[in-house]
C-alpha cells in the first residue's frame, strides 16, 4: 500500500493551514488476482505437457543426428531399413534394395508405377492388380547383364535368346506369319505343325529342309499337298514309299500272284496311280487321267 500526503498552504501565511491525507491502493486484488494466477498456472501446465510430448515423440520416432529411426539421410539419398507403409504417392528417381535382399512391393489393391515427362504427362505405366498385370509404354525391353532378351514395340517383337521354349500342352498359337531360321521339337516329343481351318505354307529363299532322323514325317491334308521347287530337287531319299496309291480300272490283278505294277503320273493334273505292269508302259491305256 502506498500512502501519499498532500499539504495545502495559503498565500498570506507560510504556516500550513490544514493537512489532508489521500490514500490510493495500487495493484490487483480480489477475483482478478485469482484469475491471473490461474491463467499463469495453466500456461505452465501447457508448457510442461508440450515439452513431455516432444520428448515422447523424439523417443518413439527415434530421431537422431543421421535421420529418423530406420530412415537415414545420406549424401546420395535416403536409406530406409525394414518394412514401411506409405499412405500417399511416393515420388523418387531411383529405388534400390540392399545387395543381400530383394525389393518387395506389396499392396491390398494394386501396385502402379508411372513415368512422367517434364510436362507431367504419363509416358509409361505398369499396373499389377489382383487379377491382371497391365502395362502401357511405347516399347518394352528386357535385358540381362550382357545382351537383350526381349523387345516389343508397335511394329515387331524380338526375342534375343538363342532358344525359345514353349512348354504349354497345346503349344503356341500364331494368327499370322512366323519367321524363324530353325524350328525344332524336343528330343522325346513330336513336332507338329497344324492349321485346322486354313492352309499351312512354308517358304524360304534358299530352301526348306525337313528332317526326322529318329522318326517319320507325316503330311496330312483335306485338300491338296503342293511341293514346289524353282531350282532343285523336291524329294531326296534312299527309299520313298507310297503304299496307298490307287489302282486304275484296268490294273486290277486277275489273281493274287500278279504283284508287279507301274507308277503312273498324269501330265496335266499330276495325279499318281498304279497300273499293271506289262512289256510296255500301260499308263497311256489307263482311264484315270
Amino acid at each position: 500500500m502506498v500512502r501519499e500526503q498532500y499539504v495545502t498552504t495559503t498565500q498570506d501565511s507560510a504556516i500550513p493551514d490544514s493537512v489532508s491525507e489521500y490514500i490510493y491502493k495500487i495493484g490487483i486484488y480480489g477475483w482478478r488476482k485469482r484469475c491471473l494466477y490461474l491463467f499463469v498456472l495453466l500456461l505452465i501446465v501447457i508448457l510442461v505437457v508440450n515439452f513431455a510430448l516432444t520428448i515422447w515423440i523424439l523417443r518413439v520416432m527415434w530421431f537422431n543426428a543421421e535421420g529418423m529411426g530406420l530412415l537415414q539421410v545420406q549424401e546420395d539419398g535416403v536409406r530406409l531399413e525394414g518394412e514401411s507403409e506409405f499412405l500417399f504417392p511416393v515420388y523418387a528417381q531411383e529405388i534400390d534394395s540392399r545387395e543381400d535382399s530383394p525389393l518387395l512391393m506389396d499392396s491390398t489393391e494394386n501396385v502402379t508405377l508411372n513415368a512422367r515427362n517434364e510436362n507431367g504427362d504419363v509416358t509409361g505405366r505398369l499396373s499389377v492388380g489382383p487379377d491382371i498385370a497391365h502395362g502401357d509404354a511405347q516399347y518394352l525391353t528386357i535385358s540381362s547383364s550382357d545382351k537383350m532378351l526381349f523387345h516389343a514395340d508397335d511394329k515387331e517383337v524380338v526375342v534375343g535368346t538363342g532358344k525359345l521354349r514353349v512348354t504349354g500342352p497345346e503349344g503356341a498359337l500364331f494368327e499370322h506369319s512366323v519367321e524363324t531360321p530353325t524350328l525344332k521339337g524336343e528330343p522325346s516329343k513330336d513336332l507338329r505343325l497344324e492349321s485346322p481351318t486354313r492352309s499351312l505354307s512354308m517358304d524360304a529363299p534358299k530352301g526348306v529342309h525337313i528332317k526326322a532322323p529318329a522318326g517319320n514325317i507325316e503330311v496330312t491334308s483335306n485338300m491338296d499337298i503342293l511341293l514346289h521347287s524353282s531350282n532343285g530337287l523336291i524329294l531326296d531319299a534312299e527309299r520313298i514309299r507310297m503304299p496307298r496309291l490307287p489302282l486304275d480300272k484296268k490294273g486290277q490283278p486277275q489273281s493274287s500272284s500278279a504283284r508287279v505294277y507301274e507308277v503312273c503320273v498324269c501330265p496335266l493334273s499330276g495325279k499318281m496311280f498304279l497300273s499293271k505292269a506289262g512289256h510296255t508302259s500301260t499308263c497311256n491305256e489307263s482311264q484315270d487321267c
